[in-house]
């Protein structure tokens, strides 16, 4: 799989090419569907202090986000089971559909039970979602529009982190956070009426293979521990759910090597093949992306921040990343590619140690201007390295239903890693004597996971065998 020389005009011609008459139906339909995960994830976010003062059960109030999370895991895990029975149609229709019917019951929700019941739906159809975005792109699209694909869906959680927020704080503040729901739930519906016309109905042939039950057990346990870890206000429990996950991450890659029934493709664990070095870079820049979780708060009590400014330095990571995807998304000159994957974690490196000796007590405007452009950086390598990563995930397998596996395989590896890494950072905040230590204390880790990540980087880029 060797990427071409092309000119600017023809790179140009790509994006044309994948926004044009041709694409731009399924491409919708597959942005629209992660943009919809994205923000319902920020949107809900702003809106469960509302819903919680009206319908009670302010202790469950964490596990809206925990229930959520869990269910996308597990549901990530069945894309291309899921593919392989009901065909990209179908399976993309049952995944709206489940979210839309997750949306309504959040919307009528009558106690916080029922609020977490819809927020399960919500999250076993946001992760399918999340995961066909990989996968169909793999099938629908040709290899030469792949990677600018995966920057136009993968760009949609910026969009999601600027969209969710601002929608919730407004029906939020109208004291209308039901009908947010709704409105998202007919955006559901108007993404699931298009899907018929764009998204092929052909199921890919294959051998049928069982569900990775073990697999599945020991992901969504992981999830589980490193979710409610994340909630815990006692330090030492906190670390030791983040330690137990990890713990049980490892024993699921044991089991990945020996079973039959896998989660990853088989070739992931093939001597010598760089598919293991892709998954892990990608696992090391989602855990490193979550960083941003605290950067508001970092804000208000260093930098002095209103609420409103705060979150838009917390969101400034996003923009990088959306910035780094689109600019470096139509590369595609073999040597220009395995500069950008490696630069990609330097660049959040540099980012984040400069953030992280940046960090202080009654910061000014030009201190706030350098973690700005700090942050920027980071998301901008982890933009520019994204879609030429996932390029190598989908190209890694010619089989078709091998090939999809490592595309959803994609969505599997953020999900979890997201997990791990917020869970990761609360424990390092409250680590910190002060919050100016908190925060030098997570920059600097992070930065340290960063760093990994260009060894891991460099050799994904290796040429296979």
């Amino acid at each position: 799989m060797a990427p071409t020389d092309t000119s600017t005009t023809r790179l140009d011609r790509g994006w044309r090419q994948l926004l044009g008459p041709d694409h731009l139906g399924p491409m919708v339909v597959l942005a629209g569907g992660v943009a919809l995960y994205a923000i319902n994830i920020y949107l809900t976010t702003s809106l469960l202090p509302s819903a919680v003062d009206e319908i009670g059960g302010a202790r469950f109030y964490a596990w809206a986000t925990t229930i959520f999370l869990v269910a996308s895991v597990i549901s990530a895990v069945l894309v291309s089971r899921l593919l392989a029975v009901a065909g990209p149609r179908g399976a993309y229709l049952a995944a709206i559909g489940l979210f839309a019917a997750g949306t309504v019951v959040c919307a009528a929700a009558p106690d916080m039970f029922v609020l977490l019941a819809g927020r399960g739906l919500q999250g076993f159809g946001g992760g399918l979602l999340s995961g066909l975005g990989y996968a169909l792109i793999r099938s629908t699209l040709s290899q030469h529009l792949w990677a600018r694909a995966s920057a136009l869906v993968s760009g949609m959680w910026g969009v999601g982190t600027f969209v969710g927020p601002a929608l919730g704080g407004v029906f939020a503040q109208f004291g209308a956070w039901r009908l947010a729901f709704i409105v998202l739930a007919l955006l559901a519906a108007g993404i699931a009426a298009i899907v018929p016309r764009y998204i092929t109905g052909e199921r890919i042939d294959g051998p049928r293979v069982g569900v990775p039950a073990v697999s599945m057990l020991l992901l969504s346990a992981a999830a589980l521990l490193v979710s409610v870890a994340g909630i815990a206000s006692n330090v030492a429990l906190t670390a030791l759910g983040v330690v137990a996950g990890v713990a049980l991450l490892v024993a699921f890659v044991v089991h990945e090597r020996r079973a039959v029934t896998r989660v990853l493709p088989a070739v992931t664990f093939t001597p010598g093949n760089t598919l293991k070095w892709t998954y892990a870079t990608f696992a090391l820049l989602a855990v490193a992306s979550t960083a941003e979780t605290f950067v508001p708060l970092f804000g208000q009590r260093l930098g002095g921040l209103e609420p409103l400014a705060a979150g838009f330095l917390g969101a400034a990571l996003a923009v990088g990343w959306t910035l780094g995807e689109i600019s470096s998304a139509g590369a595609s000159r073999r040597s220009t590619v395995r500069a950008l994957v490696v630069a990609g974690p330097a660049l959040v490196t540099i980012g984040f140690l400069v953030a992280a000796a940046t960090q202080r007590e009654g910061a000014t405007a030009w201190v706030i201007g350098v973690w700005v452009a700090a942050l920027v950086l980071g998301g901008a390598g982890i933009g520019m390295a994204w879609p030429h990563l996932s390029t190598f995930a989908m190209g890694a397998e010619h089989d078709e239903v091998e090939g999809g596996k490592a595309a959803a395989a994609i969505n599997t590896v953020q999900l979890v890693s997201n997990a791990v890494g917020s869970a990761s950072a609360g424990v390092l905040v409250n680590l910190g004597g002060t919050m100016a230590d908190s925060a030098r204390l997570l920059f600097g880790f992070f930065a340290a996971f960063a760093a990994a990540g260009v060894l891991t980087a460099w050799r994904s880029t290796r040429p296979r065998p």
